[in-house]
This record gives C-alpha cells, structure tokens and sequence, in this order.
C-alpha cells in the first residue's frame, strides 16, 4: 500500500501553486489511469466528510465539510471536468452542499451504486476508465472494481486498499478529494492553468 499513498509533506506545510509533488507518487500505470479521468465520482459521509453524524435534540443532523475539498472540485469543474455525488443515506445537507459547489448529478438513498455507476456513465458516453471513484467502505467496492482510477481515502476500511489504485494521506472531509483534484489536474497537465492565477 505504501506506493500508493499520496502527499509526505509535513502537517501544515504550506502549499504553493507549484505542480502538486503527489504527481511524483504514481506509478506510470496509475498515472496513465489518472490522465484519462473526464468524471470524479464521490462518495459522500467519510469521503466529503469525516464520516460522523451528529444528531441535535429537534432531530436533525449535521455534517462537517471541509472547504479545501470544496474548492478542489470547484478546480476541477474549470478544467472541464465534472463531479458527481452517490450516498448510501439521504440528506438534505448532501443537496445544499452540491448546490453550493455547482454539482448537479447527486444520488442519495442508493443501496446498489453500481447501476448508479452505469447511468453517469451511458449519460455522459464515457467508458469506464474515463471515470474515478473515491470511497470508504465496503459498500463501495462494486464501484472501485468497475471504474478506471479507484480511490480509497486515508482511513478506509482496509477491504479496499487491495482494489485501490491510489491511497490518499488526507482523511475523508479532511482534504482528501483536495488531493484526488490535484492529482487529476497534475497529471492532465491543466494546474498550471486552473491554478496559476493564484500565483499572480
């Protein structure tokens, strides 16, 4: 598992706009994977979030998004490439969250994501190498197994490093679809141009 992992930058480094050093983390064939990514295809709790729910006394519930993965996806939609949400439960905080972040195809609710998997694709006219999937658990492996770039988050259940083409170091909801974006916009050769305005 350990040449799959991403960042080993130091805990609070600061980052530039400099190509993202976990491009020199990939094998040639994982990079060849990554460079083929046109959908990003996320699981919501523990992968958008850190995987806790929090239950108030009027019965609703709250869960903790990170910015940093806000703005990754926010990055990848300038470079053309689109993300989209599949979750095992249903929130209206999952629907705020996409909104906010421009995302138009959210599932919720979804038991089977496979079929799910299967209309992105036939949507879109895309293969299946063409999209990535970034999960958590064991119900995302029938997933992983179909796509071309399976991801498994920092603190996945260990089921799915084996399937895993890449291990992200930052956990779920804490930065690591941050990392999965610019990974894809690395290694397509596009974070220069998403994100050299920021170098201005």
């Amino acid at each position: 598992m350990a040449e799959k992992l991403g960042f080993l930058g130091k805990t609070g480094a600061r980052q530039s706009v400099k190509i993202p050093s976990v491009l020199k983390r990939l094998t040639a064939e994982v990079r060849q994977r990554v460079e083929r990514v046109k959908l990003l295809i996320l699981d919501v709790d523990g992968v958008l979030t850190d995987g806790r729910l929090i239950y108030h006394d009027d019965g609703t519930e709250s869960k903790c998004f990170d910015v940093r993965d806000g703005h990754g996806i926010k990055l990848l939609q300038k470079a053309g490439i689109e993300t989209a949400l599949i979750s095992g439960r249903n929130s209206p905080m999952v629907d705020k969250r996409a909104a906010d972040l421009g995302i138009t195809t959210v599932e919720q609710g979804v038991r089977d994501k496979a079929p799910v998997l299967e209309k992105f694709l036939s949507e879109r006219e895309l293969k299946s190498e063409q999209a990535a999937f970034v999960g958590d658990d064991l119900v995302d492996l029938p997933v992983m197994n179909r796509v071309g770039l399976a991801v498994a988050v920092a603190g996945a259940s260990e089921h799915l490093f084996d399937t895993a083409h890449y291990v992200t170091l930052a956990p779920g909801g804490r930065g690591a679809v941050r990392e999965v974006a610019e990974l894809i916009l690395a290694a397509q050769g596009v974070w220069d141009k998403v994100a050299g305005e920021y170098s201005e």
